[in-house]
């Protein structure tokens, strides 16, 4: 996530990772828990060139899909101390995401207590990537955007899963992009797992806005679809220092929920290679409020 520093009760944008990841084209991945299996690099049972069209019409299906589903976000930032583990301060927002009378889709804040950090702050793109790069959907549209190498294939709890890295091809100003790895759901051919961090990062001295890694999981709620239910997000930001200050580590620590997914309205419908491949959602049941397992 992207964390700007207050230096003389001036926003000052500053914080990386660690210094050996500050350097490197490849993401930083978050630690893999013992959901994930041993991947095996042999090659796919089908071209991955395949998979990919395939899997990306499912998620340009799914994108139809959630436009038009109301959520809740409950979005907490936290400093750590790392002597004590305590935390020091802390950002927290509770967003609903719905539709006005009109139709038209928004977000709501429903909850937001005052926030307390101290030596980092939030900025535009933190909240960018909060609504849009953490639910990272890779659809059709996306696809020629990105360098996709296929990895293999590992168990995710009792899911088989195609593994893909993702890198952005080019950069272009006031765009996100996702450097980092996704799981898919052999069967569902949706991603049921993200992890990386976004990018670009600002490594300007003085303007530094660089990103944490995260890792987001997803769950299969109305029957079809896997929806976002959890993200979460760690790193050490190192402050290169600025208008005299010395430079300065932060711990930062960060939890996105999703959940109460309902659907509203009528859903289009999406075509490849003239064949449909949405369907009508059904009701959809609450998400759980810790990642799947």
């Amino acid at each position: 996530m992207a964390i700007q520093r207050w230096i003389a009760a001036i926003a000052v944008a500053g914080c990386a990772l660690t210094a050996a990841a500050q350097n490197k084209d490849t993401f930083t991945p978050m630690p893999l828990d013992s959901g994930f299996g041993r991947m095996d690099i042999s090659d796919p049972p089908i071209p991955a060139e395949q998979i990919i069209k395939e899997f990306s019409a499912k998620e340009s299906a799914f994108q139809d899909a959630l436009n038009h589903y109301t959520y809740r976000r409950t979005a907490k930032v936290d400093e750590v101390d790392d002597d004590s583990n305590k935390v020091t301060g802390e950002w927290y927002e509770v967003d609903d995401v719905i539709f006005d009378p009109s139709g038209k889709r928004t977000e709501r804040v429903d909850f937001a207590p005052a926030n307390t950090l101290k030596q980092i702050m939030m900025s535009p793109s933190d909240l960018q990537d909060l609504q849009h790069g953490y639910p990272f959907v890779l659809t059709i549209a996306e696809v020629p955007k990105y360098d996709i190498k296929y990895v293999g294939r590992q168990k995710v709890d009792d899911l088989e899963c195609y593994v893909f890295d993702v890198s952005p091809k080019t950069i272009e100003k006031g765009q996100r992009y996702l450097d980092g790895r996704i799981w898919v759901d052999a069967t569902d051919l949706q991603i049921v797992v993200t992890n990386g961090r976004m990018v670009p990062d600002d490594t300007r001295k003085n303007s530094e806005d660089l990103h944490a890694p995260f890792m987001t999981w997803r769950q299969q709620i109305d029957g079809n679809y896997w929806f976002p239910v959890y993200t979460k997000g760690e790193g050490i930001l190192h402050f290169s220092g600025g208008y005299g200050y010395m430079a300065q580590d932060v711990h930062i620590r960060e939890t996105i929920k999703y959940t109460d997914y309902k659907k509203f309205g009528s859903s289009s419908k999406v075509f490849y290679n003239g064949q449909e491949v949405t369907n009508d959602p059904q009701t959809p049941a609450p998400a759980p409020d810790s990642p799947p397992r």
